[in-house]
């Protein structure tokens, strides 16, 4: 709920407008930048989009009315008993927030949260081997498309394709057919065997813009998660930019074989992040931990830091929970206390084996006001579980 907006540390610019830290660590800035280079040029994203195309273009794109405030940092110092880390995003620079303010033809305010006021949907999902499979099966892409479009973010884990285009026939080809404009931000390809994953983000630009100079994959220099998380701070569409609700999202996928060390490093991730954002404390982790609510090891002791989703299966057999959203309630008081798993089956009339081809993973989801939270620490009574309305 920030009313000072964050200096960024160190993001590097990869394919206009994605900014990414998988650099030497905690090096001299030249160092950090010549590495980025270096990794720009041999990266598919610098050489494979047409000329005058980016794999995340924003048109028309303006700071904050009044050109926006700069950004400040400042250190939180939230308390745990977590030990430090090496973790590190970029070394400060004064910018500004960037946002694609302008409006959009028939955006549609978002619905009304449990406790009154318009509000968002954000949700997670791990879209089992997403990639060219699953694209020569039109029922299963289209069906992907119609989940997609119940939520106004939606953080993507598993994406396995050499195809650079991959999201963008994805989106135009399926999820934006009927007048919705939903737009991405993706990851590089990441992982430690020859089975290389990538993040993303799609997002309803009606509802949600992104803020184009905060957006990085956080550095690990100890090579200590398989897949290092994607970071991307977002703003809600309709409020005064003011007034807004500004979120930072971190999109996870621990490998299962070492999945509670690495639910217990991003202890750290989350500490990172939230220092490097400064004045925004809205800072939100989702994907597949595969581990439940109860293995979450030092990400669990965080002060105020609790798990969305509680005593519900999120796999698509019903027996286990491996996808959450993580946050921290004191700070993150615009969360609605809404939340659900979305039940592929159900929801959309399948059989067990025709919705495991769309993924073997659920989709789940949290509810937020559209505005900031003028009271830290204000949030509904209770939680309310739902399928999805």
């Amino acid at each position: 709920m920030p009313r000072l907006y964050p200096l960024f540390l160190v993001a590097i610019l990869a394919g206009g407008g994605w900014y990414f830290t998988n650099g030497p660590g905690q090096g001299k800035l030249g160092d950090i930048f010549k590495a980025a280079m270096q990794r720009q040029a041999s990266s598919p994203y610098a050489t494979s989009y047409p000329a005058g195309a980016s794999p995340n273009s924003f048109p028309n794109a303006s700071p904050y009315a009044g050109g926006g405030p700069a950004y400040g940092y400042s250190n939180p110092n939230p308390s745990s008993s977590v030990p430090a880390s090496n973790y590190s995003v970029p070394p400060a620079s004064q910018v500004p927030a960037i946002y694609a303010s302008q409006s959009v033809p028939g955006a549609v305010p978002p619905p009304a949260p449990a406790f009154g006021g318009p509000a968002i949907r954000i949700a997670s999902f791990n879209i089992q081997t997403f990639g060219d499979a699953k694209a020569a099966k039109p029922y299963v892409m289209a069906t992907l498309a119609a989940i997609i479009q119940n939520f106004h973010v939606v953080a993507i884990q598993e994406i396995r394709t050499q195809d650079d285009y991959f999201l963008d026939n994805f989106l135009r080809t399926y999820v934006n057919v009927n007048g919705r404009q939903y737009d991405k931000i993706v990851g590089p390809r990441l992982g430690r065997s020859n089975s290389k994953e990538q993040y993303a983000y799609l997002y309803d630009t009606a509802a949600i813009e992104v803020n184009r100079r905060v957006v990085f994959t956080v550095n690990d220099p100890d090579d200590l998660l398989h897949r290092e998380p994607l970071v991307a701070m977002f703003r809600v569409r309709g409020p005064p930019p003011e007034q807004a609700f500004t979120f930072v999202l971190v999109n996870v996928h621990t490998d299962p074989d070492v999945a509670q060390k690495e639910t217990s490093t991003l202890a750290q991730v989350y500490q990172v992040v939230r220092r490097a954002m400064g004045g925004e404390d809205d800072i939100i982790l989702l994907g597949d931990f595969n581990v439940d609510e109860q293995h979450l090891g030092d990400l669990g002791k965080l002060d105020g830091v609790q798990p969305v989703v509680r005593g519900t299966a999120t796999n698509t057999r019903q027996g286990a929970q491996n996808d959450n959203i993580i946050l921290n309630r004191l700070s993150t008081s615009e969360f609605s206390g809404r939340w659900g798993v979305y039940n592929v089956q159900q929801v959309h009339n399948l059989t067990l084996d025709q919705a495991l081809q769309v993924s073997d993973h659920l989709p789940i989801w949290a509810e937020f006001s559209a505005y900031e939270s003028a009271t830290p620490g204000r949030m509904a009574a209770g939680n309310v579980n739902t399928l999805i309305q």
